[in-house]
């Protein structure tokens, strides 16, 4: 009996492993493949006119945080690298916490609402994804540019005398990303609140506690995940973001995606493209790690 058991098993593995086969195979191609491609390059020599030479090099990786001045060969930081870095994680953060504070009441608001109402909510809330980015991007420059509608707005009740100067700033890019990634924090907010229990709120003010505690002793700890997961699907792609900081900042507030985009198209270095993206990937990856172990932390903590 234990030898037909360990047959049974053992095929069982193999069919699994088939059925996985077509799925590994799409994955390693399509995500793996192309990462390895870029780690190889970042090691290479960057070619005359774009590409790379086939001779190992280090360079790329020194570049990405060092320089070497053209005229003594003195070493020193390379500033304008660590100022875009530095750039792309604040606003990437400040995008973040906008979502957390305009996406939060808006899910507690959709979650509230009876059953029949909530689809209709949900759908106001996903139409922008129906849109193309560019579009949606543009559409924010047309409100925010000097001759755009809020600054018209603003004139004509007399508030101001003179447009203010908002494009082409970190406000105007927080403000695009925020517009572009905001659905993505409501989505897993409200998901997490639809499944709240609301008697356990009446019980909290029925015990005499203020607004305050209710939401931070009981409503938080209960939508936790759901926070949790928008606040990484906001943060990943603003960390990365292209489309936006290129039309919001107007190629004055470079992003890091930007930056890497300068390296493979008018920069012809492509090693050190690479390299940058690797350490992008890298920056992620820790930032994703350290989020998720301190939240299994305090869940361990609290029980």
């Amino acid at each position: 009996m234990a030898d037909l058991s360990d047959t049974a098993a053992r095929r069982a593995s193999r069919v699994r492993w088939m059925l996985l086969a077509p799925a590994l195979t799409i994955l390693l191609l399509a995500a793996s493949g192309p990462l390895l491609i870029t780690l190889v390059y970042s090691f290479l020599t960057p070619g005359a006119y774009g590409g790379v030479e086939w001779q190992l090099s280090f360079d790329a990786w020194f570049n990405v945080i060092m320089q070497r001045d053209i005229f003594d060969e003195t070493l020193g930081w390379s500033d304008a690298h660590l100022s875009i870095f530095w750039r792309s994680v604040k606003l990437s953060l400040l995008t973040t916490v906008a979502c957390v504070f305009f996406g939060f009441p808006t899910a507690y608001f959709i979650a509230t609402r009876p059953k029949k109402q909530r689809d209709l909510w949900m759908l106001l809330i996903i139409i922008p994804f129906w849109t193309n980015l560019l579009i949606r991007t543009f559409a924010v420059v047309e409100l925010i540019r000097n001759e755009g509608t809020v600054n018209s707005v603003l004139i004509a009740l007399g508030i101001i005398d003179e447009p203010i100067q908002m494009l082409f700033t970190e406000f105007s890019i927080v403000l695009g990303m925020v517009y572009v990634y905001l659905p993505l924090m409501v989505l897993p907010l409200y998901a997490s609140m639809e499944r709240l229990d609301f008697s356990l709120i009446e019980a909290g003010y029925d015990l005499y506690a203020t607004r305050l505690q209710v939401l931070r002793r009981i409503i938080l700890p209960l939508v936790k995940p759901g926070l949790i997961a928008g606040s990484i699907l906001v943060f990943v792609p603003s960390l990365g973001a292209y489309v936006t900081p290129r039309v919001m900042g107007g190629g004055n507030q470079l992003m890091i995606g930007n930056l890497i985009e300068l390296q493979f198209g008018q920069g012809r270095n492509w090693p050190l493209g690479a390299a940058l993206s690797i350490t992008l990937l890298a920056v992620v990856m820790i930032a994703l790690l350290a989020y998720v172990r301190a939240a299994g932390n305090e869940e361990v903590r609290h029980g």
